[in-house]
């Protein structure tokens, strides 16, 4: 059986939750950029997702059946690009898992889920100095806008 064969992507359910939480809490916690997990919000807000599936989806990557890896898209609306817009707003692969292509194949798949879903751009945002994920990214196709992504908080996570 060959490596890209033993390669899935599969909608994630509940019972993916303790591997979802372990790899996003590896997403946060990484370089360049470690960040703070609160796992009880993250809880939350993954299973507000999963009763929302008009807000987007989850999906789990797995290697011989045994999850590797996760990526979530989100579902919103722009005038600038003419109606439903989403956000691959996570994509994590374990370091053991990465520069075999799955990457490539997690991309490709979240754009054939998103025009499905009739989505007509998709964005994101990479960490400076995530070189590698950047590589990815541009490799797929997308382009830097030269624009600054900017967040104000209205309401505080716990």
């Amino acid at each position: 059986m060959s490596e890209d064969s033993q390669f899935v992507i599969r909608p994630a359910t509940l019972a993916d939750e303790p591997y979802l939480l372990s790899m996003m809490r590896q997403l946060v916690e990484q370089e360049p950029n470690q960040g703070v997990f609160r796992e009880t919000l993250v809880c939350k807000t993954l299973h507000y997702l999963f009763n929302h599936p008009e807000r987007g989806r989850i999906w789990t990557l797995a290697f011989s059946a045994k999850p590797v890896g996760y990526m979530v898209l989100t579902l919103g609306f722009s005038f600038e690009f003419h109606g439903t817009d989403a956000f691959i707003d996570e994509l994590y692969i374990a370091p053991a898992f990465r520069r075999r292509g799955f990457g490539m194949r997690a991309v490709e798949h979240l754009e054939t889920e998103a025009k499905m879903l009739g989505v007509n751009a998709l964005h994101l945002e990479v960490d400076r100095g995530n070189d590698a994920a950047f590589g990815l990214y541009r490799r797929t196709g997308f382009k830097d806008h030269n624009r600054f992504l900017m967040t104000k908080w209205l309401q505080q996570p716990e």
